[in-house]
């Protein structure tokens, strides 16, 4: 026989000889704690399944991490034209040109290849920002198709960046280009 069952039914036995009225309300009270602790027992457990429930929850819809390398900083910065345009238009240049390179496997066989960041730069808000520099023998088309072609892989490289700052030294302009989906049926073809 349990221990607690003993005690209760000899506790019990004594006060109904002792004081038959306090008896039976000692005996009230003590099966009245027996049920408000399965009362609170089953509380707890109802907050445990809860949050377990929760935590899973949270846990299988969390995003799967993506790859995304550290942006670099290379603390070498040469002198160029386009830090001053940078530093005019509201920016302090942190880190200089960086190479990154790639490769692609395509049945088997790799081909490599490299992007190359010419400054990392950074506004008042603490927001980094890439820095391409305009080329004279390569010179930027200013349309949707061409800034795609040659900004969007590093928009994808880093996608935490604020954006892509392009310099035209030339031209004396510092464009801030930023990149966000745009909100066209992307599964077909508008008709």
């Amino acid at each position: 026989m349990d221990l607690k069952l003993i005690i209760y039914a000899v506790r019990t036995h004594v006060l109904k000889e002792l004081h038959p009225v306090a008896a039976n309300r000692t005996i009230e009270v003590i099966e009245m704690e027996e049920r408000a602790d399965w009362l609170v027992m089953l509380l707890i457990g109802l907050l445990l399944l809860v949050w377990i429930a929760y935590g899973l929850r949270t846990w299988l819809f969390r995003p799967l991490p993506v790859r995304v390398p550290d942006m670099p900083i290379n603390e070498n910065i040469p002198e160029h034209p386009a830090l001053d345009l940078l530093e005019k238009a509201g920016y302090e240049v942190l880190g200089g040109k960086i190479k990154i390179p790639l490769v692609f496997d395509v049945d088997g066989e790799d081909f490599h290849s490299r992007l190359f960041i010419d400054f990392i730069a950074r506004n008042d808000e603490n927001v980094l920002y890439l820095v391409k520099v305009a080329r004279s023998r390569l010179p930027m088309d200013w349309t949707g198709s061409a800034i795609r072609d040659r900004l969007l892989p590093y928009f994808l490289l880093y996608p935490g960046c604020g954006g892509v700052l392009y310099v035209d030294v030339d031209n004396d302009e510092v464009a801030c280009i930023h990149f966000d989906w745009d909100e066209e049926d992307a599964y077909g073809y508008d008709e």
